[in-house]
């Protein structure tokens, strides 16, 4: 999982009731064995602030997923959603919960490349 955290995701001027350091807490408690909880500069997709990027496990990876890319991850609602998913399973075995959805975003394809490594 990666987790924007530069010019504007994270930061309390921009997103002033969020719990930025709790988000990542809860995030990283939720990471199965083995998963890594990575923080990332800025993604260039500010005006979607907090930017979490979901990477399917080598099983997900296996059944065809690719990561999913979640902005405006700001309230509590969204973060145990996406706890929730990562848990069960996360891209690729698990059905991401139904209010993700308005979370879904398709990221230019160099800022994708930035965090997908190119694929």
């Amino acid at each position: 999982m990666t987790v924007c955290r530069g010019c504007c995701c994270g930061q309390a001027e921009k997103n002033p009731r969020t719990g930025h350091a709790a988000q990542l807490a809860r995030l990283h408690a939720a990471l199965p064995p083995g998963g890594r909880l990575r923080q990332s500069d800025c993604l260039d997709v500010c005006e979607r602030s907090n930017v979490v990027v979901i990477g399917p496990s080598a099983a997900g990876r296996a059944a065809g997923a690719r990561p999913i890319w979640l902005g405006q991850v700001n309230d509590q609602d969204a973060i145990e959603d996406v706890t929730a998913w990562i848990t069960g399973g996360g891209p690729g075995i698990a059905p991401a919960p139904l209010m993700l959805g308005h979370h879904e975003f398709t990221p230019s394809r160099r800022n994708r490349a930035r965090v997908e490594g190119g694929r």
